[in-house]
């Protein structure tokens, strides 16, 4: 530590608002606390969260003023009863907040080694999505080999890499986006069936292609007025599973349906949790997980990356729903 700057390069929201509000800052160089890691940032991911704790959403107790819910980067300092890793170890960390900036502090037990075939940058764009894909679709959504799974936002960076999870276990995917270019990508990405939602009815789609059995597990992120034709499109004892809402949280459902299809409806946020259960499903994503990164069964699909200076530039790509793939920042070098 005592041969590291004692200042660094943030970007925190100056005032709640656009995007415009982000604001590079000098900030004290993080120091870890016991069971910490202190990480040298080679990338940041820009993700939905982020856009709200800028625009002004109350977010949970003792979260830092800098934005960033995932890192990847090295090692520099390793805090007392911080496990499992060492200086210069290459990781990724899901974060509280933190990652837009060139250094960052994240729990040992919040860390996942990157795999020697994932490129350092590319590895800032895996925690959030895999935490957020493992939970949703594997614990919450139970999909399993054999089954389809309908993904709606499957452009987006959590999207792509719940496609990929969901072939990796051996599920077919039916995946919805907007637009020639996020279908065509969908369709690269192996899926059985791409829906574009400009011009076409999923429902349709969906009960065609299954023969009117439906879906088993539906990975949702736009709530409003998808969450009752998703259960149109659902087959008995399917699983319904809520990451967002981008038309709406309050929606009405015909219970009747619910009923006689024996259907589920359940939901997470992932920034809440404790740091109990984001180090369990830490542990589980090492074991169940990694092996597909490390393989190359599964990558982050990188849509661009942008110098960290540019962070408002990254906030409006997210708001604008032009990205392919994961949005990352990349600090100058310290």
């Amino acid at each position: 530590m005592s041969r590291l700057a004692e200042t660094i390069s943030a970007v925190i929201a100056r005032e709640p608002g656009a995007p415009s509000v982000l604001q590079r800052v000098e900030r004290p160089m993080p120091r870890p606390e016991p069971g910490e890691l202190l990480i040298r940032v080679a990338a940041a991911g820009v993700n939905r969260p982020d856009l709200m704790q800028r625009s002004g959403m109350p977010m949970p107790p003792g979260t830092p003023e800098v934005l960033g819910l995932e890192a990847a980067g090295t090692v520099v300092a390793v805090g007392s009863g911080a496990h499992g890793f060492a200086p210069g170890d290459r990781v990724m960390a899901l974060l509280n907040g933190g990652g837009y900036a060139q250094y960052c502090v994240a729990l040992a037990s919040h860390c996942l080694p990157v795999p020697a075939e994932l490129p350092l940058e590319e590895a800032a764009g895996v925690p959030e999505a895999a935490f957020t894909v493992w939970h949703n679709l594997f614990e919450l959504g139970r999909l399993r080999a054999g089954e389809t799974v309908l993904i709606h936002g499957a452009a987006s960076g959590v999207g792509s890499f719940a496609v990929q999870c969901a072939h990796a276990a051996g599920a077919r995917v039916i995946a919805t986006a907007g637009g020639a270019e996020k279908v065509a990508m969908l369709q690269a990405l192996g899926v059985w069936r791409a829906v574009d939602r400009h011009g076409q009815d999923f429902v349709e789609v969906v009960a065609a292609c299954t023969e009117g059995r439906g879906v088993d597990v539906v990975l949702d992120n736009v709530g409003g007025p998808y969450v009752a034709r998703n259960l149109e499109a659902m087959a008995a004892g399917g699983r319904h599973v809520s990451l967002s809402f981008l038309q709406g949280a309050k929606v009405e459902l015909d219970l009747q349906l619910l009923m006689r299809k024996s259907l589920s409806l359940t939901s997470s946020t992932l920034r809440p949790k404790s740091a109990e259960e984001k180090a369990r499903l830490a542990a589980c994503i090492r074991e169940g997980l990694l092996p597909w990164l490390a393989s190359g069964q599964v990558r982050p699909l990188i849509h661009t990356r942008l110098p960290l200076e540019q962070a408002a530039d990254a906030h409006r790509l997210l708001e604008s729903n032009a990205n392919l793939g994961k949005v990352l920042l990349i600090p100058e070098a310290p």
